[in-house]
C-alpha cells in the first residue's frame, strides 16, 4: 500500500471530494483525520474508513478559526504521533456577477478557501518541519489558471492558493516538505450541481447549455472529472518518494487546461 503509516489531515472530508480522498488514503494504508465543520459527516466517513480496517479520527474544524485549526491539528499529532500529509480541501461556491456580488459573500468564500489553506499550512508545518518531511497538498481548480464569468471570489481564491503552494515549496524545501496543488476541472459534486441552475439564471441560458458549453465546452471529450480521478492524484502526491515533485500544479481536467 502506497501510504502505509502515513498520517493525513484532510479538511472538508465529510462529503464530496474530501470524503473520496479520505477513503482513498485509508485504502492505501494511511491513518486519516477527517476534518469538517460538519462533525456528523466527518464521523460517518471515519466509520467508513474504520470498516476498511484503517485507523481514523473525526475532527470538528472551522478552517477560518485559527484556534480551532491549531487545536484540531495538534489533537491529530497527539493521537497519531506525527503528521505526514495535509490536504487542504474545504471549500464552498458562490456565484454572482460582480456588480451583484455581496461583499460579505466574497469575503466568506475567500476566507474558507484561502485563509483556511493558510491557517492549516501554518498549523501542520509546525509538526512537519521538526521531522524533516511532509507533503502539503492544496485543492486548487482549473480556475487557479483560467477565469470564468460569475466567479470573481472563487477564481481569486484559487489563484491565491496556487501562489501559497508555490511559496511553501520554496519555504518548505530545507525542511524536506514539498507542496503541490491539484487543479481539477468540473467534478459533478453537490457543489457543482448547485451551480448549474444558478449559472443558467445569471447567464440567461438553459441548464444543459451550462453543462455542455460552460462546464465542459473546453474539455477534449465533454466529460466531467470524477472524484476518483482527484483522489488518485492526491494519493500519488502524498506517496511521491522524493522532493523532486514540488511547487507543481497537476490539472486533471480532461484537457480543459493544459499546463
Amino acid at each position: 500500500m502506497q501510504l502505509e503509516g502515513n498520517v493525513a489531515v484532510i479538511t472538508g472530508a465529510g462529503s464530496g471530494i474530501g470524503k473520496e480522498i479520505a477513503l482513498a488514503f485509508a485504502r492505501e494504508g494511511a491513518r486519516v483525520a477527517a476534518c469538517d465543520i460538519d462533525v456528523d459527516g466527518a464521523q460517518a466517513v471515519v466509520d467508513d474508513m474504520t470498516a476498511l480496517g484503517a485507523e481514523a479520527m473525526a475532527v470538528t474544524m472551522d478552517v477560518t478559526d485559527e484556534s480551532a485549526v491549531n487545536a484540531g491539528v495538534d489533537a491529530v499529532a497527539d493521537h497519531f504521533g506525527r503528521i505526514d500529509t495535509m490536504v487542504s480541501n474545504a471549500g464552498i461556491q458562490i456565484v454572482h456577477p460582480i456588480e451583484d456580488f455581496p461583499y460579505a459573500d466574497f469575503r466568506k468564500l475567500v476566507a474558507i478557501h484561502l485563509d483556511g489553506s493558510f491557517l492549516l499550512t501554518k498549523a501542520c508545518v509546525k509538526h512537519m518541519y521538526p521531522q524533516k518531511s511532509g507533503a502539503l497538498i492544496y485543492m486548487g481548480s482549473v480556475h487557479s489558471h483560467e477565469a470564468s464569468a460569475l466567479k470573481s471570489a472563487y477564481v481569486a481564491a484559487k489563484h491565491g492558493i496556487l501562489g501559497l503552494s508555490r511559496v511553501m515549496a520554496k519555504e518548505g524545501a530545507r525542511h524536506g516538505v514539498r507542496a503541490n496543488t491539484i487543479c481539477p476541472g468540473f467534478v459533478r459534486t453537490p457543489l457543482v450541481e448547485k451551480q448549474i441552475p444558478e449559472q443558467a439564471r445569471d447567464l440567461g441560458i438553459c441548464e444543459q447549455e451550462v453543462v455542455d458549453r460552460v462546464m465542459l465546452g473546453e474539455t477534449v471529450d465533454q466529460e466531467f472529472t470524477t472524484m476518483a480521478d482527484v483522489a488518485a492524484v492526491a494519493v500519488f502526491l502524498a506517496g511521491f518518494p522524493s522532493n523532486a515533485l514540488t511547487g507543481q500544479s497537476i490539472v486533471p481536467s480532461h484537457g480543459w487546461h493544459m499546463a
